[in-house]
């Protein structure tokens, strides 16, 4: 179970609802990181848990080997998610065998900002002032 807390800076008011470190749900792992473009903390997934097979629906018994492959590489996604899409993504139905794709921690804006990773306590994107965190989760996620 993955929580998020809210982190707020007493100077400027910046306010960021963040696990503030690396975390783990069900189906997804998320690290918390700080972009020097966005200036802003994201949770960024970072392991991503989807079917080993696609379900038997689309599974045809006519397609040959080429068609095959080329139908499973189009389901792999090469970039990660945004933590909220990961996180209202529907279960899957009638799959048995799963495997886990790992991902580099990237800003959810673009994936060309620079980005670092930041755990609690850490300093304020904007002012440089420590983060206050709150005492209870925010959210309480998969």
């Amino acid at each position: 179970m993955g929580r998020s807390y809210l982190f707020e800076c007493s100077r400027c008011g910046y306010r960021a609802k963040v696990s503030g470190k690396t975390d783990r749900g069900l189906d997804f792992f998320v690290q918390t990181i700080l972009c020097r473009d966005c200036k802003q903390l994201h949770d960024a997934v970072t392991r991503l848990r989807i079917p080993a097979e696609p379900p038997l629906a689309l599974q045809k018994p006519n397609l040959g080997l080429r068609s095959r492959k080329l139908l499973n590489s189009q389901r792999i996604p090469t970039r990660p998610p945004n933590f909220d899409t990961a996180l209202n993504r529907l279960p899957y139905r009638g799959v048995t065998r799963f495997r886990w794709l790992q991902f580099k921690p990237q800003c959810p804006v673009s994936h060309i900002h620079r980005i670092e990773e930041w755990t609690d306590p850490g300093k304020c994107p904007r002012c440089g002032l420590y983060l206050e965190k709150s005492a209870l989760a925010y959210r309480i996620w998969d």
